[in-house]
């Protein structure tokens, strides 16, 4: 595979479709925070052609259901604050538990977990036991509705999946506005810049790059076998996409460039939330940038990336 987020009631990030990995098409669905298995949703359909049509256009992280797998999360409820520990089953369509899965960027499975105002973030690895259980420790410092995302494929499947469902973070909650647009982010004592711009329904560069005391970094480090990770949530649904850059890491050699870039399509305007991970001095940090999207340019070609990049995009799901 070429070139890495929801006590109350839960509301209606980016469900960009990203070429780099996790590719959705370019309609947009309706908010829904847990809309119906995909098993039941076929009898609404019209054939073949209207399913594969549905499924293409569905952005990922909005359906707990799909393609005959369910996200069966265990862990519903937590409270702010306190350590505790998510539990989860993927599940086929009989409801037993999926227990093969293939390695993606050294994990067979990537848990996501962001919170609806999209001011918390996580990206976990959790562990399976023998009966299919992922398990990971993880504490939540923040009250509220929070989204859950699994993202993995199965070993009989050749695409991957992204499957959402809510979770509860109890104690006294109060929205929090989503952060001002700004193309520079500090982390750890690291500044990230971010170069490009979103357009709904063509594609772009993102380009991150990351300095430190004003110098460059040049020696980031790879992180589960690429030298930056990227999650992008819609504002709003939280529809999800993680996706990876255009060049992977080898091994443990450093990247000599301070630069990360991603190939990206929004698939509709609005305002969206990133967050990169990278690797640098041992430890994994995460930069987070609101970015909003614009219409396509007049005349560009839908799906078609502004100007040649010389490469082609790479394969998503």
């Amino acid at each position: 595979m070429n070139p890495l987020q929801k006590i109350g009631t839960f509301g209606a990030a980016v469900a960009v479709c990203f070429a780099a990995a996790y590719g959705v098409g370019t309609a947009v669905s309706p908010i829904n925070a847990d809309p119906e298995p995909a098993a039941h949703q076929e009898g609404h359909t019209t054939g073949a052609t209207a399913e594969a049509t549905a499924a293409d256009t569905t952005p990922g992280g909005l359906q707990i259901s799909q393609d005959g797998y369910t996200l069966d999360l265990a862990t519903r409820q937590v409270a702010a604050g306190d350590p505790t520990e998510l539990r989860l089953t993927i599940r086929d369509a009989n409801g037993r538990p999926v227990t093969e899965f293939a390695r993606e960027h050294e994990k067979e499975l990537h848990l996501i977990v962001a919170s609806r105002d999209l001011t918390e973030f996580r990206h976990l690895h959790p562990v399976r036991a023998a009966d299919g259980t992922w398990s990971t420790p993880a504490t939540l410092s923040e009250p509220g509705g929070y989204r859950v995302f699994a993202d993995f494929r199965p070993a009989a499947e050749k695409e991957g999946l992204t499957l959402g469902a809510d979770l509860a973070v109890s104690g006294a909650y109060e929205p929090a506005a989503l952060p001002p647009a700004a193309a520079t982010a500090t982390v750890d004592g690291y500044e990230v810049t971010l170069t490009g711009t979103l357009a709904a329904g063509a594609q772009s560069e993102l380009t991150f790059t990351v300095t430190r005391d004003g110098k460059p970094v040049t020696d980031l480090e790879p992180y589960l076998g690429a030298y930056g990770h990227l999650v992008a949530l819609r504002s709003g649904d939280l529809a999800y996409l993680h996706v990876h850059p255009h060049d992977e890491a080898s091994g443990d050699a450093l990247s000599g460039s301070p630069d990360v870039t991603f190939t990206a399509a929004a698939p509709s305007t609005g305002d969206y939330r990133l967050f990169l991970d990278f690797k640098a001095d041992g430890e994994v940090h995460t930069a987070a940038f609101t970015v909003s999207a614009g219409e396509r340019p007049a005349g560009e070609p839908s799906g078609q990336p502004s100007g040649d990049t010389g490469e082609e995009a790479p394969h998503g799901h």
